[in-house]
Protein backbone atom coordinates (compact mmCIF):
# COMPACT_ATOMS: atom_id res chain seq x y z
CA UNK A 1 0.00 0.00 0.00
CA UNK A 2 1.26 3.17 -1.05
CA UNK A 3 2.19 5.49 1.81
CA UNK A 4 -0.05 8.62 2.71
CA UNK A 5 0.67 11.86 3.68
CA UNK A 6 -1.37 15.03 4.95
CA UNK A 7 -0.39 18.51 4.19
CA UNK A 8 -2.26 21.08 6.63
CA UNK A 9 -0.48 23.76 5.86
CA UNK A 10 -0.24 25.78 2.59
CA UNK A 11 2.45 24.76 0.78
CA UNK A 12 4.36 25.12 -3.13
CA UNK A 13 1.52 23.46 -5.43
CA UNK A 14 4.99 21.54 -6.50
CA UNK A 15 5.75 20.27 -3.72
CA UNK A 16 2.34 18.82 -3.50
CA UNK A 17 3.56 16.89 -7.25
CA UNK A 18 6.77 16.08 -5.85
CA UNK A 19 4.75 13.76 -3.67
CA UNK A 20 2.32 12.35 -6.24
CA UNK A 21 5.16 11.50 -8.60
CA UNK A 22 6.98 9.52 -6.27
CA UNK A 23 3.81 7.45 -6.04
CA UNK A 24 2.83 9.09 -2.53
CA UNK A 25 -0.97 9.31 -1.90
CA UNK A 26 -1.20 13.32 -1.15
CA UNK A 27 -4.04 15.03 0.31
CA UNK A 28 -4.24 18.83 0.92
CA UNK A 29 -6.36 20.12 3.62
CA UNK A 30 -5.47 23.26 5.41
CA UNK A 31 -6.93 25.26 7.73
CA UNK A 32 -8.46 22.46 9.78
CA UNK A 33 -9.31 23.08 13.52
CA UNK A 34 -7.35 20.76 16.13
CA UNK A 35 -10.10 18.44 16.58
CA UNK A 36 -10.94 18.18 12.76
CA UNK A 37 -7.08 17.61 12.13
CA UNK A 38 -7.37 14.70 15.08
CA UNK A 39 -9.99 12.88 13.40
CA UNK A 40 -8.66 12.25 10.11
CA UNK A 41 -4.66 12.01 11.27
CA UNK A 42 -5.29 8.52 11.98
CA UNK A 43 -5.08 7.61 8.05
CA UNK A 44 -1.99 9.30 7.36
CA UNK A 45 1.95 8.02 7.54
CA UNK A 46 3.02 11.60 7.17
CA UNK A 47 2.18 15.13 7.93
CA UNK A 48 3.74 18.05 6.11
CA UNK A 49 3.11 21.59 8.09
CA UNK A 50 4.45 24.71 8.13
CA UNK A 51 3.86 27.07 11.25
CA UNK A 52 -0.14 27.60 11.43
CA UNK A 53 -0.09 23.50 12.17
CA UNK A 54 0.04 22.63 15.49
CA UNK A 55 1.46 19.16 16.70
CA UNK A 56 0.67 18.08 19.66
CA UNK A 57 0.61 15.63 22.23
CA UNK A 58 -2.98 14.80 21.77
CA UNK A 59 -2.67 14.90 17.74
CA UNK A 60 0.64 12.64 18.04
CA UNK A 61 -1.89 9.68 20.23
CA UNK A 62 -4.27 9.88 17.82
CA UNK A 63 -1.81 9.43 14.65
CA UNK A 64 -1.34 5.31 14.90
CA UNK A 65 0.05 5.40 11.30
CA UNK A 66 2.44 8.46 11.54
CA UNK A 67 5.66 8.03 10.67
CA UNK A 68 7.37 11.55 9.96
CA UNK A 69 6.04 14.89 10.20
CA UNK A 70 7.95 17.47 8.06
CA UNK A 71 8.16 21.30 8.77
CA UNK A 72 8.89 23.14 5.55
CA UNK A 73 11.10 25.72 7.72
CA UNK A 74 13.67 25.94 10.31
CA UNK A 75 12.32 26.13 13.86
CA UNK A 76 9.96 23.49 15.08
CA UNK A 77 7.72 25.69 17.67
CA UNK A 78 4.76 24.18 16.78
CA UNK A 79 5.71 20.33 16.79
CA UNK A 80 6.14 18.48 19.92
CA UNK A 81 9.23 16.88 19.59
CA UNK A 82 9.42 15.15 22.45
CA UNK A 83 6.02 14.10 22.20
CA UNK A 84 6.67 12.66 18.63
CA UNK A 85 10.27 11.06 19.80
CA UNK A 86 8.47 9.23 22.83
CA UNK A 87 5.78 7.67 19.71
CA UNK A 88 8.62 7.04 17.33
CA UNK A 89 7.85 9.69 14.99
CA UNK A 90 10.53 11.39 12.77
CA UNK A 91 10.72 15.13 12.97
CA UNK A 92 12.27 16.61 9.90
CA UNK A 93 12.99 20.31 9.23
CA UNK A 94 14.51 22.43 6.36
CA UNK A 95 17.42 24.44 8.05
CA UNK A 96 19.11 25.75 5.01
CA UNK A 97 15.87 26.32 2.62
CA UNK A 98 15.16 29.68 4.31
CA UNK A 99 18.78 30.71 5.89
CA UNK A 100 19.74 33.34 3.15
CA UNK A 101 16.15 34.79 3.02
CA UNK A 102 16.47 35.31 7.03
CA UNK A 103 19.82 37.01 6.58
CA UNK A 104 19.13 39.11 4.06
CA UNK A 105 16.17 40.08 6.21
CA UNK A 106 18.45 40.99 9.35
CA UNK A 107 21.30 42.59 7.13
CA UNK A 108 18.05 44.82 5.66
CA UNK A 109 16.50 45.59 9.35
CA UNK A 110 20.14 46.75 10.28
CA UNK A 111 20.06 49.20 7.48
CA UNK A 112 16.82 50.16 8.35
CA UNK A 113 17.71 51.18 11.67
CA UNK A 114 20.59 52.73 10.87
CA UNK A 115 19.03 54.67 8.73
CA UNK A 116 15.25 55.55 10.48
CA UNK A 117 13.97 54.45 6.84
CA UNK A 118 10.23 52.95 8.04
CA UNK A 119 10.08 56.48 9.69
CA UNK A 120 11.58 58.58 7.36
CA UNK A 121 9.53 56.83 4.72
CA UNK A 122 6.30 57.29 6.64
CA UNK A 123 7.00 61.24 7.42
CA UNK A 124 7.88 62.00 3.23
CA UNK A 125 4.52 59.97 2.50
CA UNK A 126 2.64 62.58 5.25
CA UNK A 127 3.85 65.50 3.13
CA UNK A 128 6.74 66.31 5.84
CA UNK A 129 10.34 67.24 4.77
CA UNK A 130 12.10 66.31 7.81
CA UNK A 131 15.68 66.13 6.13
CA UNK A 132 17.41 67.79 9.68
CA UNK A 133 15.40 65.11 12.20
CA UNK A 134 16.37 61.82 10.52
CA UNK A 135 20.10 61.56 11.02
CA UNK A 136 21.45 57.91 10.74
CA UNK A 137 24.89 55.96 11.44
CA UNK A 138 27.07 54.29 8.98
CA UNK A 139 27.52 50.38 9.43
CA UNK A 140 31.18 50.63 8.08
CA UNK A 141 33.83 50.42 11.17
CA UNK A 142 30.79 49.34 13.40
CA UNK A 143 30.66 46.50 15.78
CA UNK A 144 28.27 43.58 14.88
CA UNK A 145 28.23 41.16 17.76
CA UNK A 146 26.42 37.89 16.64
CA UNK A 147 24.61 35.62 19.21
CA UNK A 148 24.32 32.38 17.00
CA UNK A 149 26.67 31.95 14.44
CA UNK A 150 25.51 28.61 12.50
CA UNK A 151 23.75 28.59 9.20
CA UNK A 152 22.07 31.87 9.27
CA UNK A 153 24.87 33.94 11.48
CA UNK A 154 27.76 32.77 9.49
CA UNK A 155 25.60 34.09 6.12
CA UNK A 156 25.11 37.83 7.93
CA UNK A 157 28.56 37.42 8.89
CA UNK A 158 29.90 37.06 5.49
CA UNK A 159 27.80 40.13 4.51
CA UNK A 160 28.44 42.03 7.13
CA UNK A 161 32.61 41.76 6.36
CA UNK A 162 31.26 42.76 2.80
CA UNK A 163 29.95 45.89 4.77
CA UNK A 164 33.49 46.55 6.06
CA UNK A 165 32.31 45.54 9.89
CA UNK A 166 33.99 44.17 12.46
CA UNK A 167 32.19 40.91 13.25
CA UNK A 168 32.73 39.36 16.59
CA UNK A 169 30.10 35.98 17.69
CA UNK A 170 29.18 34.12 20.64
CA UNK A 171 28.21 30.73 19.77
CA UNK A 172 29.35 27.71 22.03
CA UNK A 173 29.94 25.73 19.06
CA UNK A 174 31.92 27.71 16.80
CA UNK A 175 35.54 26.07 16.58
CA UNK A 176 38.03 28.82 16.22
CA UNK A 177 38.92 27.19 12.98
CA UNK A 178 35.77 27.86 11.61
CA UNK A 179 35.91 31.59 13.19
CA UNK A 180 38.70 32.30 11.18
CA UNK A 181 37.13 31.22 8.01
CA UNK A 182 34.29 33.10 8.83
CA UNK A 183 36.38 36.00 9.14
CA UNK A 184 35.27 36.52 13.37
CA UNK A 185 36.14 36.73 16.29
CA UNK A 186 34.96 34.46 18.20
CA UNK A 187 33.57 36.07 21.86
CA UNK A 188 32.42 35.29 25.35
CA UNK A 189 28.64 36.88 25.54
CA UNK A 190 29.32 39.15 28.25
CA UNK A 191 32.43 40.86 25.69
CA UNK A 192 30.00 40.63 23.20
CA UNK A 193 27.17 42.97 24.50
CA UNK A 194 30.10 45.44 26.04
CA UNK A 195 31.42 45.88 22.83
CA UNK A 196 28.79 45.58 20.02
CA UNK A 197 27.12 48.58 18.35
CA UNK A 198 24.49 45.97 16.48
CA UNK A 199 23.76 42.83 18.12
CA UNK A 200 21.71 40.12 16.02
CA UNK A 201 20.32 37.39 17.26
CA UNK A 202 20.68 33.77 15.07
CA UNK A 203 19.50 30.86 17.97
CA UNK A 204 16.89 28.47 18.46
CA UNK A 205 14.64 29.24 20.72
CA UNK A 206 15.68 26.68 23.41
CA UNK A 207 15.19 25.82 27.61
CA UNK A 208 18.86 27.03 27.39
CA UNK A 209 18.79 29.97 25.04
CA UNK A 210 15.08 31.30 26.53
CA UNK A 211 15.59 34.92 27.40
CA UNK A 212 19.34 34.67 26.36
CA UNK A 213 18.65 39.10 26.59
CA UNK A 214 17.41 38.93 30.18
CA UNK A 215 17.25 42.42 31.56
CA UNK A 216 20.72 41.93 32.97
CA UNK A 217 21.82 41.17 29.69
CA UNK A 218 19.98 44.17 27.80
CA UNK A 219 21.14 46.36 30.42
CA UNK A 220 24.88 45.31 30.15
CA UNK A 221 24.26 45.84 26.27
CA UNK A 222 26.95 49.11 24.98
CA UNK A 223 25.10 52.26 25.75
CA UNK A 224 23.91 52.89 22.23
CA UNK A 225 24.10 49.96 20.81
CA UNK A 226 21.08 48.61 18.52
CA UNK A 227 19.12 45.03 19.17
CA UNK A 228 18.17 43.50 15.95
CA UNK A 229 15.86 39.32 16.35
CA UNK A 230 15.16 38.15 13.31
CA UNK A 231 15.04 34.49 15.46
CA UNK A 232 12.37 33.40 17.30
CA UNK A 233 10.20 35.54 20.08
CA UNK A 234 11.10 34.57 23.46
CA UNK A 235 14.94 34.97 23.07
CA UNK A 236 14.53 39.13 24.01
CA UNK A 237 12.85 40.21 27.73
CA UNK A 238 10.48 42.42 25.45
CA UNK A 239 9.50 44.46 29.01
CA UNK A 240 13.10 44.92 29.92
CA UNK A 241 14.14 45.55 25.70
CA UNK A 242 11.14 48.25 26.11
CA UNK A 243 12.50 49.97 29.09
CA UNK A 244 16.23 50.24 28.09
CA UNK A 245 14.96 52.28 24.65
CA UNK A 246 12.85 54.46 26.25
CA UNK A 247 15.48 55.56 28.96
CA UNK A 248 17.81 55.68 26.29
CA UNK A 249 20.01 53.30 26.98
CA UNK A 250 19.92 51.64 23.29
CA UNK A 251 19.05 53.67 20.54
CA UNK A 252 16.89 51.10 18.75
CA UNK A 253 15.73 47.32 18.08
CA UNK A 254 14.71 45.77 14.74
CA UNK A 255 12.47 42.34 15.72
CA UNK A 256 10.90 40.48 13.20
CA UNK A 257 9.55 37.98 15.83
CA UNK A 258 7.78 38.28 19.26
CA UNK A 259 7.33 36.09 22.11
CA UNK A 260 3.29 36.11 21.31
CA UNK A 261 2.72 35.78 17.63
CA UNK A 262 0.70 37.26 15.98
CA UNK A 263 1.88 40.40 17.83
CA UNK A 264 -1.00 42.92 17.45
CA UNK A 265 -0.48 44.93 20.12
CA UNK A 266 2.76 45.96 22.24
CA UNK A 267 4.44 48.48 23.90
CA UNK A 268 7.76 48.64 21.48
CA UNK A 269 4.98 49.29 18.79
CA UNK A 270 4.77 52.90 20.88
CA UNK A 271 8.73 53.79 20.21
CA UNK A 272 9.83 55.51 17.25
CA UNK A 273 13.43 54.05 17.70
CA UNK A 274 11.46 50.47 16.62
CA UNK A 275 11.19 48.43 13.42
CA UNK A 276 8.97 45.76 13.72
CA UNK A 277 7.95 43.37 10.71
CA UNK A 278 5.40 40.23 10.98
CA UNK A 279 7.97 37.39 11.02
CA UNK A 280 9.01 38.13 7.11
CA UNK A 281 12.39 36.40 7.78
CA UNK A 282 11.73 33.26 5.60
CA UNK A 283 8.86 35.70 3.54
CA UNK A 284 10.06 35.26 -0.28
CA UNK A 285 8.98 33.77 -2.82
CA UNK A 286 12.25 31.62 -3.51
CA UNK A 287 12.32 30.83 0.45
CA UNK A 288 9.03 29.19 0.35
CA UNK A 289 9.38 27.23 -3.04
CA UNK A 290 12.70 25.61 -1.60
CA UNK A 291 11.41 24.74 1.61
CA UNK A 292 8.61 23.29 0.22
CA UNK A 293 10.35 21.46 -2.72
CA UNK A 294 13.23 20.30 -0.04
CA UNK A 295 9.93 19.19 2.57
CA UNK A 296 8.39 17.38 0.00
CA UNK A 297 12.07 15.10 -1.04
CA UNK A 298 12.84 14.84 2.44
CA UNK A 299 9.62 13.44 3.28
CA UNK A 300 9.98 11.10 0.23
CA UNK A 301 12.83 9.40 0.72
CA UNK A 302 12.51 8.71 3.81
CA UNK A 303 8.74 6.84 3.63
CA UNK A 304 10.15 4.94 0.36
CA UNK A 305 13.55 4.07 1.41
CA UNK A 306 14.20 4.87 4.70
CA UNK A 307 16.67 7.74 3.40
CA UNK A 308 16.17 10.69 6.76
CA UNK A 309 17.29 14.00 6.55
CA UNK A 310 17.45 16.86 8.32
CA UNK A 311 15.85 15.18 11.15
CA UNK A 312 15.27 16.69 14.55
CA UNK A 313 15.27 13.21 16.50
CA UNK A 314 17.50 10.58 14.35
CA UNK A 315 20.65 10.52 12.86
CA UNK A 316 20.79 11.31 9.20
CA UNK A 317 20.97 8.42 6.44
CA UNK A 318 21.42 10.05 2.91
CA UNK A 319 20.00 8.35 -0.13
CA UNK A 320 23.33 6.99 -1.56
CA UNK A 321 24.06 5.57 2.49
CA UNK A 322 20.22 3.81 2.66
CA UNK A 323 20.90 0.62 0.23
CA UNK A 324 23.98 -0.01 1.32
CA UNK A 325 22.98 0.58 5.49
CA UNK A 326 19.42 -1.08 5.18
CA UNK A 327 20.80 -5.03 5.27
CA UNK A 328 23.27 -3.52 8.42
CA UNK A 329 20.57 -1.81 10.19
CA UNK A 330 19.11 -5.09 9.73
CA UNK A 331 21.40 -7.31 10.84
CA UNK A 332 21.68 -4.51 14.09
CA UNK A 333 17.92 -4.97 14.69
CA UNK A 334 17.98 -8.73 14.39
CA UNK A 335 21.15 -9.23 17.11
CA UNK A 336 19.39 -6.26 19.18
CA UNK A 337 16.44 -8.13 19.68
CA UNK A 338 17.86 -11.84 20.19
CA UNK A 339 20.04 -10.11 22.63
CA UNK A 340 16.65 -8.69 24.07
CA UNK A 341 14.48 -11.39 24.16
CA UNK A 342 17.52 -13.55 25.42
CA UNK A 343 17.83 -11.11 28.67
CA UNK A 344 13.85 -10.73 28.92
CA UNK A 345 13.32 -14.45 29.10
CA UNK A 346 15.63 -14.74 32.19
CA UNK A 347 14.13 -13.65 35.74
CA UNK A 348 15.03 -10.17 36.98
CA UNK A 349 16.60 -11.78 39.99
CA UNK A 350 19.12 -13.45 37.60
CA UNK A 351 19.87 -11.01 35.33
CA UNK A 352 19.57 -7.42 37.13
CA UNK A 353 19.27 -4.13 35.50
CA UNK A 354 20.67 -3.34 31.74
CA UNK A 355 23.99 -1.14 32.77
CA UNK A 356 25.43 -1.09 29.44
CA UNK A 357 25.31 -1.94 25.86
CA UNK A 358 28.41 -1.78 23.96
CA UNK A 359 27.95 -2.20 19.67
CA UNK A 360 31.08 -3.02 18.40
CA UNK A 361 32.07 -2.68 14.36
CA UNK A 362 34.31 -4.72 12.95
CA UNK A 363 35.95 -4.50 9.13
CA UNK A 364 33.87 -3.08 6.45
CA UNK A 365 30.85 -2.64 9.36
CA UNK A 366 33.44 -0.07 11.01
CA UNK A 367 33.25 2.06 7.47
CA UNK A 368 29.97 2.93 8.23
CA UNK A 369 27.29 5.60 9.61
CA UNK A 370 27.04 3.69 12.89
CA UNK A 371 24.74 6.02 14.48
CA UNK A 372 21.60 4.50 12.61
CA UNK A 373 22.87 1.06 12.71
CA UNK A 374 22.99 1.89 17.18
CA UNK A 375 19.67 3.06 16.58
CA UNK A 376 18.73 -0.12 14.94
CA UNK A 377 20.25 -2.24 17.87
CA UNK A 378 18.93 -0.24 20.63
CA UNK A 379 14.77 -0.67 19.38
CA UNK A 380 15.90 -4.62 18.69
CA UNK A 381 16.73 -4.95 22.25
CA UNK A 382 14.59 -2.08 24.39
CA UNK A 383 11.75 -4.05 22.26
CA UNK A 384 11.41 -7.25 24.55
CA UNK A 385 11.93 -5.56 27.23
CA UNK A 386 9.56 -1.86 26.98
CA UNK A 387 6.90 -2.60 24.08
CA UNK A 388 6.77 -0.45 21.37
CA UNK A 389 9.94 0.91 21.23
CA UNK A 390 11.72 2.24 17.20
CA UNK A 391 15.38 3.59 15.92
CA UNK A 392 13.42 7.44 16.85
CA UNK A 393 12.88 6.55 20.57
CA UNK A 394 15.34 4.02 21.46
CA UNK A 395 17.80 6.38 22.14
CA UNK A 396 15.91 8.02 24.77
CA UNK A 397 14.46 5.20 26.63
CA UNK A 398 18.14 3.96 26.84
CA UNK A 399 19.16 7.23 28.42
CA UNK A 400 15.99 7.42 30.30
CA UNK A 401 16.82 3.89 31.85
CA UNK A 402 20.53 4.79 31.92
CA UNK A 403 21.54 2.59 29.60
CA UNK A 404 25.18 3.55 29.19
CA UNK A 405 25.79 3.03 25.13
CA UNK A 406 28.88 3.25 23.08
CA UNK A 407 30.09 2.16 19.84
CA UNK A 408 33.77 0.81 19.11
CA UNK A 409 35.30 -0.11 15.71
CA UNK A 410 38.12 -1.96 14.21
CA UNK A 411 38.97 -1.60 11.00
CA UNK A 412 40.92 -4.59 9.83
CA UNK A 413 39.14 -7.46 9.28
CA UNK A 414 39.29 -10.31 11.40
CA UNK A 415 37.81 -14.01 10.67
CA UNK A 416 35.06 -12.15 9.00
CA UNK A 417 34.87 -9.39 6.51
CA UNK A 418 32.61 -7.39 8.34
CA UNK A 419 31.29 -8.55 11.87
CA UNK A 420 28.48 -6.68 14.24
CA UNK A 421 28.78 -7.47 17.69
CA UNK A 422 26.37 -7.06 20.76
CA UNK A 423 26.95 -6.92 23.90
CA UNK A 424 25.21 -5.96 27.37
CA UNK A 425 25.81 -5.73 30.64
CA UNK A 426 23.74 -6.24 33.33
CA UNK A 427 23.88 -5.71 36.98
CA UNK A 428 24.68 -9.70 37.37
CA UNK A 429 26.85 -10.61 33.86
CA UNK A 430 27.62 -9.66 30.45
CA UNK A 431 26.24 -11.28 27.26
CA UNK A 432 27.10 -11.08 23.75
CA UNK A 433 25.54 -11.80 20.01
CA UNK A 434 28.28 -11.17 16.93
CA UNK A 435 26.92 -11.32 12.92
CA UNK A 436 27.88 -10.53 9.80
CA UNK A 437 26.25 -10.32 6.31
CA UNK A 438 26.78 -13.04 3.75
CA UNK A 439 26.47 -12.06 -0.15
CA UNK A 440 26.36 -8.60 1.08
CA UNK A 441 22.57 -8.94 2.36
CA UNK A 442 21.66 -11.79 4.34
CA UNK A 443 22.27 -11.09 7.93
CA UNK A 444 23.64 -14.67 9.70
CA UNK A 445 23.94 -14.81 13.36
CA UNK A 446 27.99 -15.91 14.10
CA UNK A 447 28.34 -16.23 18.22
CA UNK A 448 26.58 -16.46 20.91
CA UNK A 449 28.49 -15.88 23.81
CA UNK A 450 31.82 -15.87 21.97
CA UNK A 451 30.25 -19.64 21.19
CA UNK A 452 30.97 -20.34 17.12
CA UNK A 453 26.83 -20.99 15.76
CA UNK A 454 26.10 -20.00 12.85
CA UNK A 455 23.01 -19.51 12.02
CA UNK A 456 20.80 -18.02 9.69
CA UNK A 457 17.60 -15.97 11.63
CA UNK A 458 14.30 -17.28 11.42
CA UNK A 459 10.61 -16.22 11.93
CA UNK A 460 10.57 -19.31 14.63
CA UNK A 461 13.99 -20.05 16.90
CA UNK A 462 13.88 -22.10 20.10
CA UNK A 463 17.24 -21.29 21.66
CA UNK A 464 19.11 -23.73 24.57
CA UNK A 465 22.27 -23.99 26.33
CA UNK A 466 22.80 -27.61 27.94
CA UNK A 467 26.02 -28.93 29.06
CA UNK A 468 27.85 -31.08 26.60
CA UNK A 469 27.06 -34.58 27.31
CA UNK A 470 26.03 -37.54 25.48
CA UNK A 471 22.27 -37.84 25.00
CA UNK A 472 21.16 -34.59 24.73
CA UNK A 473 20.44 -34.10 21.03
CA UNK A 474 18.66 -37.69 20.89
CA UNK A 475 16.18 -36.46 23.82
CA UNK A 476 15.94 -33.12 22.22
CA UNK A 477 15.07 -34.43 18.75
CA UNK A 478 12.66 -36.90 19.80
CA UNK A 479 10.31 -34.41 21.80
CA UNK A 480 10.33 -32.07 19.19
CA UNK A 481 9.44 -35.06 16.63
CA UNK A 482 6.63 -36.08 20.01
CA UNK A 483 5.42 -32.46 19.83
CA UNK A 484 5.07 -32.21 15.90
CA UNK A 485 7.47 -29.76 15.53
CA UNK A 486 9.38 -30.10 12.76
CA UNK A 487 13.16 -28.75 12.24
CA UNK A 488 14.20 -26.20 9.60
CA UNK A 489 17.51 -26.15 10.73
CA UNK A 490 20.07 -27.08 13.81
CA UNK A 491 22.78 -25.51 14.62
CA UNK A 492 25.18 -26.43 17.67
CA UNK A 493 28.20 -24.90 19.33
CA UNK A 494 30.67 -25.49 22.55
CA UNK A 495 33.07 -23.76 24.64
CA UNK A 496 34.80 -27.09 25.05
CA UNK A 497 34.58 -31.04 25.09
CA UNK A 498 32.11 -31.69 27.94
CA UNK A 499 31.55 -27.83 28.74
CA UNK A 500 29.17 -25.23 27.76
CA UNK A 501 27.06 -25.88 24.62
CA UNK A 502 24.59 -23.94 22.71
CA UNK A 503 21.86 -25.46 20.55
CA UNK A 504 19.75 -23.17 18.23
CA UNK A 505 16.96 -24.34 16.05
CA UNK A 506 14.28 -22.92 13.93
CA UNK A 507 11.29 -24.25 13.37
CA UNK A 508 8.31 -24.28 11.37
CA UNK A 509 5.68 -22.66 13.95
CA UNK A 510 5.52 -20.70 17.46
CA UNK A 511 7.02 -22.93 19.71
CA UNK A 512 4.14 -24.03 22.68
CA UNK A 513 4.22 -22.89 26.26
CA UNK A 514 3.82 -26.94 26.99
CA UNK A 515 6.97 -28.15 24.51
CA UNK A 516 9.01 -25.33 26.20
CA UNK A 517 8.19 -26.38 29.91
CA UNK A 518 9.25 -30.28 28.15
CA UNK A 519 12.77 -28.55 26.73
CA UNK A 520 13.47 -27.04 30.08
CA UNK A 521 13.07 -30.18 32.18
CA UNK A 522 15.27 -32.44 29.85
CA UNK A 523 18.43 -33.62 32.01
CA UNK A 524 21.49 -30.97 31.12
CA UNK A 525 19.53 -28.45 30.11
CA UNK A 526 20.20 -24.85 31.94
CA UNK A 527 18.01 -22.58 29.59
CA UNK A 528 15.42 -22.74 27.05
CA UNK A 529 13.88 -19.65 25.13
CA UNK A 530 11.37 -19.37 22.11
CA UNK A 531 12.81 -16.56 20.36
CA UNK A 532 11.09 -15.40 17.30
CA UNK A 533 12.10 -12.18 14.11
Amino acid sequence: MAPRVLISDKLSPAAVEIFRARGIETVVKTGLSPADLRAIIGEFDGLAVRSATKVTRELLEAAPRLKVVGRAGIGVDNVDVTSATSRGVVVMNTPFGNSITTAEHAIALMFALARQIPEASASTKAGKWEKNRFMGVELTGKVLGLIGCGNIGSIVADRANGLRMKVIAYDPFLSEKRAVELGVEKVELSDLLARADFVTLHVPLTEQTRNILSRERIFAMKKGARLINCARGGLVDEAALFDALKEGHLAGAALDVFETEPATDSPLFTLENVVCTPHLGAATTEAQEKVALQIAEQMSDFLLTGAVANAINMPSVTAEEAPRLRPYMTLCGLLGSMAGQLTAALPDKAVGAIRAIRIEYEGQAAELNHRPLTAAALAGVLTPLSGSVNMVNAPVLAKERGIEVAETTLERSGEYQTLVRLVIETERWTRSVSGTLVADSKPRLVAIKGIAVEADFAPHMLYVTNQDKPGFVGRFGTLLAENGVNIATFHMGRTAPGGEAICLVAVDGAVPDSLLDAVRRIPLVNQATRLSF
